[in-house]
């Protein structure tokens, strides 16, 4: 098994800029007429902060930067600047009482600065951010005002210099430049009853999902994809994990992965069950085993929200993991 240092939580990036990188990437591929806003800078009480994302196409858009109230108006620029192939910026302020109570108002009091980049007039992009969704390197972006656009990750570089409209405020700043860390890996070891609807939340909160289940019968009835052989080989064969789930409901291969992640370097590791099975399981491992989880261990994994059944302890998990994802500190069960 890996044993690469990870930090205890892994890096934060809001929201879920993957779902819109793959609909980016879909878009190119499909020689739709695309644009991607870059939040670039806010100020004050914003639906967004600097590096949100959002891709504007012909059919619609992927992601939000206003909340529905002004996503017309933005991907009208939006599209404007595909057309033209034209490096195109736009300030969003809702700052001041006219524009609160405005009928298109978004109910803010802040400033948001955003580029539109064409994606049909910016060859070599497509390369740059299918390396960032298949590995773990950083997505770095390097953006100037008078047009220049560099964009690379894990060696892959995009860089040219496009047709730029006027920068919409005063005083711009020569050049912007934005990082986007890998997705956090989240391993579910296990395809019970939980992990149907608990891999669609994760995912939709911007988690890497995978799930391990070594029993035959569990994976052909197992409402989401799951993978078969070692607990080990998993692991080797895909990025580190930032956490791991335990929850095969059964007794003697919960034991046995515990066993396996005493010696791991994953920051975080849940377990399903109450305390009293945690215990038991306890009892039957090594000490140094024991005293390897202690500090890493969730268990019971979930946050105290109410409810039982399959659903409610999906919630309650995913709850807990992106809370510990952005270092917030709540209650357990």
């Amino acid at each position: 098994m890996r044993a690469t240092p990870l930090p205890a939580r892994p890096d934060v990036d809001d929201g879920n800029p993957a779902v819109v990188v793959q609909a980016a990437v879909r878009a190119l591929r499909e020689g739709q007429r695309a644009a991607l806003a870059v939040v670039l800078e806010t100020e004050g009480s914003t639906y967004t902060r600097a590096g949100t994302l959002v891709l504007f196409t012909g059919a619609g858009h992927v992601g939000w930067l206003s909340g529905g109230c002004l996503e017309p108006e933005i991907e009208r620029r939006a599209l404007e600047a595909a057309d033209q192939a034209q490096l195109t910026w736009m300030e969003i302020d809702s700052r001041d009482d006219a524009s609160l109570f405005a009928g298109n108002a978004v109910g803010c009091r802040g400033l948001q600065r955003v580029a539109l980049l064409p994606l049909g007039a910016l060859p070599g992009i497509e390369a740059v951010l299918t390396a960032w969704l298949d590995g773990v390197i950083p997505l770095a972006l390097h953006l100037q005002a008078d047009g220049r656009i560099r964009m690379a990750c894990n060696g892959i570089e995009m860089d040219h210099v496009l047709p730029s409209a006027p920068v919409d405020w005063p005083a711009p700043q020569p050049a912007w430049q934005l990082q986007w860390r890998r997705a956090p890996t989240v391993v579910l070891l296990g395809a019970g009853p939980e992990a149907a609807p608990l891999v669609p939340l994760l995912t939709g909160l911007g988690w890497r999902v995978a799930v391990h289940e070594p029993r035959d019968a569990w994976r052909e009835r197992s409402a989401v994809p799951a993978r078969g052989g070692s607990l080990a080989a998993l692991l080797d064969r895909m990025p580190p994990a930032d956490a791991v789930l335990v929850m095969h409901h059964n007794f003697e291969l919960d034991r046995d992965a515990l066993e396996a992640l005493a010696a791991s370097a994953v920051p975080f590791i849940g377990l399903l069950g109450p305390v009293r099975r945690r215990d038991d399981l306890f009892k039957l491992l090594p000490e140094t085993a024991r005293e390897a989880l202690q500090p890493r261990l969730h268990a019971p994994i979930g946050l105290a929200l109410g409810g039982r059944g399959p659903d409610a302890i999906a919630l309650s998990i995913a709850a807990q993991l992106h809370a510990w994802r952005h270092g917030v500190t709540v209650s357990l069960r």
